[in-house]
């Protein structure tokens, strides 16, 4: 226990980190500590039978968002990255692997306290669980979720410390929300509210993305 370097990893759910938790979670990750932080991203409080969180996505229907959330989704990745010596990072196993081990790796031998946010399909979502490493792929693709990573370590080497890991959307938004029960539950009891907030959340992606592409396109 003296000669080898503890590994410290913290697990916890999006409803945890975004909403209930998110004091103690900040508390942690400002006080500079060498922690690493992994959060299940579900977008609901999963474990307690799908509430609606901060984390939850404008459109999606949760319990007490029955007609579907009517605000934007918390950024816990930059907020976490606005104190600048936090590794902070966005995955999504079923959508690139290789960008999930680079990830867990790079936390891992970062010297202070590390965020990792994965996706994580929830039976919530109303899809077929089997094939939820596939549902994220399609997320990412469509532009519903994003990889990025924030290595303050590359700041101290006068580079971009912000890096956009995935490509520009290639399939249709509005389709994806489709393919989840969440969603589609919404045309069926509210069909002109879900048209509202369904282009609302479409508007919502493409914005956070194209933030992010800014981001990923200054010079240090």
């Amino acid at each position: 226990e003296y000669l080898i370097k503890k590994s410290v990893w913290i697990l916890g759910g999006g409803g945890w980190a975004y909403d209930i938790g998110y004091g103690g979670l900040d508390h942690v990750m400002a006080s500079g500590e060498d922690v690493n932080v992994l959060v299940f991203d579900t977008e609901v409080y999963s474990n307690t039978g799908g509430q609606s969180s901060k984390s939850t996505p404008t459109a999606a229907v949760a319990k007490f968002a029955a007609s579907g959330k009517k605000t934007n989704k918390k950024d816990l990745g930059m907020m976490a990255a606005s104190y600048g010596y936090v590794y902070v990072a966005q995955v999504a196993m079923g959508a690139n692997q290789n960008h999930f081990m680079k990830v867990i790796k790079e936390a891992e031998s970062y010297d202070g306290p590390s965020l990792i946010i994965a996706y994580a399909p929830c039976i919530n979502h109303g899809i077929n669980m089997g094939k939820s490493q596939l549902q994220e792929k399609k997320a990412v693709e469509a532009g519903y979720w994003h990889l990025w990573t924030y290595d303050p370590r590359k700041a101290d080497e006068g580079k971009n410390p912000f890096s956009l890991d995935s490509k520009e959307p290639t399939t249709d938004f509005v389709e994806f929300l489709k393919s989840e029960v969440r969603y589609t539950s919404l045309m069926k009891t509210f069909p002109a509210e879900a048209e509202k907030l369904f282009a609302q959340a479409a508007k919502n992606a493409k914005a956070r993305y194209n933030n992010y592409k800014r981001l990923a396109a200054m010079e240090f």
